[in-house]
Parts: C-alpha cells; structure tokens; sequence
C-alpha cells in the first residue's frame, strides 16, 4: 500500500512503496504533489511523463489510493509486452484463440476492475494495438480474444510515458485521438537534478531502508559527500540513487560516507533532458563529476585542455584563437608558450594580420 510519510528533518511528504520512495521536499516537487492530490479523487485519466527512474509508478499507485476505487492497483509495462501476444494480455483471450492458449484467461484490464490500470510506457504500444486501446477506452468495454462477447468495464487509466508524445503524433508513430484521450490531466515529474531539495532527504531514507536491511549502524554523512550528491547531474534518478546509497553503504569504512565511496554511473543524462542542456551546462555537470575526486593540478589541466582545443579549432592560428576565447594574444601566446605548443616564432600570416590590424 502506498502511504504518505512525514519526513523528520523536512517536513517533506513520502510516498513509500516497498523499499522504493518519492520525497516531496523540495518545492517543485511540494506544488506537483499539491495538483496530483486534488486530481486524484476524480475519474480523469491522467498522463504522467518524466524520466526513467524518476518515480512515476509510485506517483500513480498514490493516485490510486487518494482516489475513491475500491479495485485493484494494477501495473502493465507496455514496452515488455510481446507485440503478438499485448492483445491477449491486455485484453485477455478465451480457451483455444492461438496456439498455447489452453485455457480461459482474463486481461489486464479485466484484473483492474473498479480500480486502476497503469500502463507505463504507453508510448511503446505498436499503432495497431492503440487503435484497439483507444477502442476500449471510448467504449468502456472489453471483449476477449476470440469471444464476441463484450464485458464492460469501470476502470480508472493511468499511463506513464518517457518520451514526448506530441513528437510521437508528430512523427506517426502515435495516434492524435488516443494522446488527446489520455492526456485528460497530466504530470511532468521532474528529474532528480531539477529538484535537489529532494536528494538529500531521499539519502537519508535510503540509508534507513539498507541500515536496517544489512543491520549497520547509521553512517557519518561527510559535508563534502553530501555536497557531491547535491551537484551529481543524477541521469538515472532516485533509482540510481537508491543504488549508490546501497554500495555506498557496502563498501565504507569506519561507519562513515566519503565522496570516493560514492559510484556515480558514467551514463549521459537520458531522455530528451541531455538535448535541452546549454554546452556550459553540460560542462558544468562534468565538472561537478570532477570535483568529487579532483587531480591536484585539476585548474592547469582545465586551462590546458581549453587552451589546446580552442588552439586546434582554429588551426593553430594565434589571432583567431585569441578572439574565440576573448583574451588579448599576448596572453594567448604566454600561455602557448607554457603548454609547449609553440616556440618564439611568429607566422607570416599571423604577422601580416597584426600589421593590418585584425590581431
């Protein structure tokens, strides 16, 4: 059962599921959680889109309880259905329909009678199978894989998706009247990066879950281990964070967390996220990434690396290298010099530039 949990240091609310949670203290995630519990009573189907990981199963299973249902909560991961058999599982099939079929089955929206259907990741249905779940949908009714008999249905939908399905409509590869069906109310849950104010409360309950799971005593949290939580760009979300928490915990010594500890994945930011981020952003993220077990000489590094491409961008001209990075040349020629990427010489070209005024 999903249950909403006040959270000792934040005020924050919980949605705990297992040992899976959605903190709601940062205040993004406090004005999201406002709008989801004042359409929760209702019988509006609801959209929910966000990244892989950020908790949208959990969002609906809450949904479901502040809702007046007396059914079931069921959960269908579209994109794990076989594209032959999604019919029969969704809809269900009688004795005989197709080979294997040995007996009379009920589908998944059968099992969620009077409760709530989740289909997480609506956007991996094939076009044929939308046709029939939009069918479904208008008609408030099912009918069996092989039976003509139609059995109706009172069943509240919830879908969840991680790509954007006004591209897909877009692109055909989703239906306009099936998005416009679903899309009653709807729900961006932002990423872990864009509400830090949960990352830390999130630690913390995590640390709980595993303190009590492996039967450790609580760690020291260092300062600059939480700083390194704080300014991890977190692509794969609370699920990745509910992972390095757990290695974390496995692998420190003297009861205490320090950054080293802290196995951040190598992945890129998913979904569409990484193509909205500025390429200072994306720097910016790497360099958070760097911080948390930085070189000793990290700023000549840096300034070598920015100096040397910048040099070979402009094919080892000094001018315009000088006016990409918006510094005077005899600072750039300086600076070459202590890289060992020139000597005391000047170019022709580059002196004829000078002589002309363009340097």
């Amino acid at each position: 059962m999903a249950k909403l949990l006040a959270h000792p240091d934040s005020q924050a609310a919980v949605l705990s599921i297992r040992a899976k949670a959605v903190i709601f203290a940062d205040a993004k995630s406090q004005a999201l959680l406002e709008q989801i519990e004042r359409i929760a009573p209702t019988e509006a189907a609801v959209l929910i889109h966000g990244e892989t990981g950020t908790g949208k199963e959990l969002v609906a299973r809450h949904i479901h309880e502040q809702s007046k249902r007396t059914g079931p909560f069921v959960a269908v991961n579209c994109g794990a259905l076989s594209q032959s058999l999604a019919e029969a599982e969704l809809f269900g099939h009688q004795a005989g329909a197709f080979t294997g079929a040995s007996e009379t089955r009920a589908g998944w929206f059968e099992a969620a009678n009077n409760g709530t259907l989740f289909l997480d990741e609506v956007g991996d249905l094939p076009l044929a199978m939308q046709v029939k779940l939009l069918r479904v949908l208008q008609e408030r009714e099912v009918v069996r894989v092989g039976s003509r008999k139609a059995v109706p249905l009172n069943v509240r939908l919830v879908a969840a998706t991680n790509v954007d399905l006004v591209n897909a409509v877009a692109a055909g590869n989703f239906r306009l009247d099936l998005f416009y069906r679903l899309n009653v109310a709807s729900f961006d849950l932002p990423p872990l990066r864009e509400r830090r104010g949960d990352i830390l409360p999130l630690v913390e309950y995590f640390i709980g879950i595993y303190c009590e799971r492996l039967q450790l005593p609580q760690p020291t949290l260092l300062a600059e281990t939480k700083n390194a939580l704080l300014h991890y760009s977190w692509p794969g979300n609370i699920r990745e964070l509910e992972n390095v928490v757990h290695v974390a915990l496995l692998i420190a010594s003297n009861n205490t967390i320090r950054p080293e500890n802290l196995r951040f994945s190598a992945m890129p930011v998913s979904g569409n996220a990484a193509s909205h981020n500025t390429p200072l952003e994306t720097i910016a993220a790497q360099l958070d990434r760097l911080f948390i077990s930085p070189p000793p000489d990290l700023y000549r590094q840096l300034e070598e690396l920015i100096v040397k491409r910048a040099f070979n961008y402009c094919s080892d001209n000094q001018v315009h290298t000088a006016k990409l990075l918006g510094i005077s040349r005899n600072i750039l020629r300086t600076q070459l010099k202590h890289f060992g990427l020139i000597g005391n010489e000047v170019s022709e070209l580059e002196s004829n530039e000078v002589a002309a005024g363009t340097g």
